[in-house]
């Protein structure tokens, strides 16, 4: 299928001359109307009409049972008969080229049956139950899916609904969509003959909507083909500047990509690797996003080279073997074999330059790998069918469909339309969520994963992970390292979402504006909109004390009758910067009227000292267990934190001496603890209490500097 557009409103494309001799012959498809107006063939007989689909479809799948095909048109052709599209063309000729390209593509005999009834249900008296009987439940469900809800019953939402239904049966069967993308190709061809105000509006749903589901299928024949159509008419200056600039190519005398490819040609026979080199010239689109970014164009910008080979390690000799003879511009290389792009796509993409500048890019794969990069999901012919090598296998059954390979984009799609409170918020929000075009991989700590569009952050993590159980989620570890929720992620990061137990947690207004996937935005917003008189910043600490409290107040020095020191009649008093306690190593040192100050080894003030000189004092511990420790908690905010939290010290022994906890920032909150222990061996215990308190993530020893 040729990946050229036509604008409706001027003549065709310029093809090269090599291009155009590889070019299946055009198929007439007045002609082909003309031929379903003059009676039905014999019985049995394959009609001559459908005759071009037998063909397309034979090449993918030579032994399949044309005789669903047969009755399929008949039904078609009889149901449609003597209604006329606005070209002036029977309509029968719309079913048949929709069916045309999903044949070309390789789509399985049900999608071709259900293609060329997919408009009888919806504009004629053929019901659903009777494309049940003839045909079976699976072409009843794609004919279903692709029906259109009828503008009386639902108005001006009858469209986006029409889309959500069309989405939902997608998410069971992405033939739906397929056969769906195909009806929009051909409706794009033919647009010519409407007003210039409904091929815009046409024209941009296509672009926002039909074209972005395009490319997360894989079925970049369509999309591009699309892309072109639209280019031509929401943009028609610069696609006629477009037109001109390969029509001067095209009319080059020399070819660099042919002496390229002769080059490539040559390397891959000496090393003895079987493979196919073709010139792939770029569509209109793509010339187009070319010249804006590189300005003048040069002979080579206006295609690539593809390189079909057999196997996969294949690929990797073709690419070791340009590297090796051609100059290879080593920042254009990527690996989509190894790391497969979220909607199927792998190929190898590297570029190699020419002596006087050029540099020609070249996609390596393997015949299949090309098949799936045209076709995408249409490729994967029925993925329903069962294992015909397993035993016991069968088919769904009705209403229990389920594609246990539905891409996680398009699961994640079908979570948040539910939430979508009315017509309006889903449609603008499937054109948002389809602008997002490429999607990242990020790593649970339980070694499963979460696939999200680029761009999304801890919340978006979280409500994907929880759903709307995320309400309660007060942070997260990225890459073992603390994060706020804002914080954005990337490609491979590990992301631990820290939940709070608390069932009065709320989300925060602010996680708004951080939340970048629909399911995060709409939970949020539903969540707001039934508390509105909630004005209680969610997440802040709330201070309820389970028992008195001490005003904060500042550490004093204090003295230690526990401690031996090697100076009589020293008074010794422990450091307030970092509250050693048995049985930390320490070390002292002589201060004013002969007191003797005990530091941790590992203190700052240590370091200090010594580096001014000042002697140290042998100290050790005495007998005596019972210590005081300052404690530092690092946790995120969120009500009666701090009830818990003293609570928690409360009932490990601690008395508390003193405590401050400082305003919130960016959701974290500092509390500093100063305790009484009775015995210092209790003291890991409480540190591991404080730990565990829902919303704390750190407790460490005071180190103050």
């Amino acid at each position: 299928m040729s990946a050229e557009a036509t604008n409706p409103a001027t003549p065709g494309p310029v093809v090269p001359t090599a291009a155009r001799r590889k070019a299946r012959p055009r198929i007439d498809l007045r002609r082909l109307g003309r031929a379903a107006l003059l009676g039905n063939a014999a019985r049995g007989k394959l009609p001559d009409a459908i005759g071009h689909v037998a063909e397309a479809h034979r090449a993918h799948y030579p032994d399949a049972d044309l005789e669903p095909l047969r009755r399929a048109y008949v039904l078609a052709e009889s149901s449609h008969r003597g209604q006329m599209r606005k070209s002036g063309e029977p309509y029968i000729t719309h079913p048949l080229a929709v069916t045309l390209i999903l044949a070309e593509l390789g789509a399985e005999t049900t999608t071709l049956t259900a293609s060329l009834l997919h408009d009888t249900v919806e504009d004629t008296d053929v019901t659903l139950d009777q494309v049940r009987e003839q045909f079976g439940e699976e072409v009843r469900y794609l004919v279903d899916g692709v029906t259109k809800l009828e503008k009386v019953d639902y108005g001006a939402a009858a469209e986006p609904e029409t889309f959500r239904k069309m989405l939902v049966a997608t998410g069971s069967d992405v033939r739906v969509m397929s056969i769906k993308l195909a009806d929009r190709l051909h409706n794009m061809r033919t647009l010519g003959v409407m007003r210039p105000e409904k091929q815009e509006r046409i024209a941009k749903v296509t672009r926002d909507v039909l074209i972005p589901l395009a490319e997360r299928l894989g079925v970049q024949a369509l999309k591009t083909e699309l892309e072109d159509l639209v280019f031509a008419i929401l943009h028609p200056e610069e696609y006629a500047h477009t037109r001109e600039l390969i029509a001067e190519n095209a009319a080059r005398a020399d070819d660099p990509l042919a002496v390229i490819s002769d080059e490539v040609r040559g390397v891959l026979r000496e090393a003895d690797i079987p493979a196919e080199v073709l010139i792939r010239p770029r569509h209109f689109v793509s010339v187009h996003r070319v010249s804006r970014k590189r300005g003048e164009l040069r002979g080579a910008d206006f295609g690539r080279l593809l390189v079909l080979v057999n196997e996969d390690a294949d690929c990797y000799a073709v690419l070791g073997e340009l590297h090796t003879c051609l100059t290879p511009v080593v920042s254009e290389f990527k690996d989509f074999i190894a790391v497969p792009k979220f909607n199927l796509y792998q190929s190898l993409h590297t570029a190699v330059a020419r002596a006087d500048g050029q540099v020609a890019e070249v996609l390596i794969r393997t015949h299949q790998m090309h098949k799936v990069a045209e076709a995408g999901v249409v490729a994967l012919g029925n993925p329903y069918a069962p294992a015909a090598d397993v035993p016991g296998s069968e088919a769904p059954a009705d209403g229990e469909r389920a594609d246990p390979t539905r891409p996680g984009w398009l699961s994640r799609l079908l979570d948040w339309q539910k939430a979508a409170p009315d017509a309006d918020t889903f449609w603008s929000t499937l054109r948002e969520d389809l602008a997002q075009d490429r999607e990242i991989t990020v790593f649970r700590p339980d070694g499963g994963t979460l696939g999200l569009p680029e761009g999304a952050t801890c919340v978006d993590a979280a409500y994907a992970q929880y759903g709307e159980d995320a309400h309660a989620c007060i942070g997260a570890r990225v890459n073992g390292r603390l994060a706020t929720l804002s914080t954005v992620l990337k490609d491979g990061d590990t992301v631990q979402l820290l939940m709070g137990q608390d069932p009065a947690s709320e989300p925060s207004r602010e996680w708004l504006e951080h939340a970048h996937t629909p399911a995060a935005r709409i939970a949020i917003q539903r969540w707001l909109a039934t508390h509105p008189d909630s004005t209680e910043e969610p997440h802040a600490p709330v201070a309820v004390p389970t028992r008195p409290i001490p005003e904060p107040q500042a550490p004093t020095p204090r003295t230690a009758s526990a401690m031996v020191v090697d100076r009589p009649d020293a008074t010794v008093r422990l450091a307030g910067c970092c509250t050693p306690v048995p049985p930390d190593e320490v070390t002292g040192f002589a201060v004013r009227g002969g007191v003797v100050t005990v530091h941790r080894v590992a203190c700052a003030s240590v370091a200090h000292m010594k580096g001014t000189g000042r002697p140290e004092t042998a100290v050790s511990w005495g007998d005596s267990t019972a210590c005081r420790v300052t404690l530092v908690a690092e946790s995120f905010g969120r009500p009666h934190l701090l009830a818990d939290l003293t609570e928690a010290m409360a009932q490990e022994g601690a008395e508390i001496v003193s405590a401050t906890v400082e305003p919130p920032s960016q959701q974290r909150v500092r509390h500093t603890y100063t305790v009484e222990l009775p015995d210092a061996a209790h003291l890991p215990a409480l540190m591991r209490a404080m730990r565990n308190v829902a919303g704390v993530y750190d407790v460490d020893r005071a180190q103050h500097q």
